[in-house]
């Protein structure tokens, strides 16, 4: 098991962006690979974005694609996510997540063995 821990959250008006980091710990981080999904109030948790163990592999919601960046840097067991041109619809809370191998179809919360305990972001119009 890999802990994470989310920071970076914010108000941020439209337009505007921010960046998201989770921070792991415990088992080897470089070797899994992790995701970010997110839940707004009253809806399902759902996939953002994942990347592989060495960072060459990603995928992204159509939602996302061209507007976040996911990335990892192993030698500090950190991933982050870049929003730009974030929207109000993008507000939510945003938790990370590990699971053993990558995968492109790895897109439901059940897909991921361990999770943060979520950072909110907030868009205003």
């Amino acid at each position: 098991q890999v802990q994470l821990v989310e920071s970076g959250g914010g108000l941020v008006q439209a337009g505007g962006s921010l960046r998201l980091s989770c921070a792991a710990s415990g088992r080897t981080f470089s070797t899994y690979a992790m995701g970010w999904f997110r839940q707004a109030p009253g809806k399902e948790r759902e996939f953002v974005a994942v990347i592989s163990w060495s960072g060459d592999n990603t995928h992204y919601a159509d939602s996302v694609k061209g507007r976040f960046t996911i990335s990892k840097d192993n030698a500090k067991n950190t991933m982050f996510l870049q929003m730009n041109s974030l929207k109000p619809e993008d507000t939510a809370v945003y938790y990370c997540a590990s699971r053993l191998y990558y995968s492109s179809t790895a897109v439901y919360p059940a897909d991921f063995g361990s999770w943060g305990q979520g950072t909110q972001v907030t868009v205003s119009s």
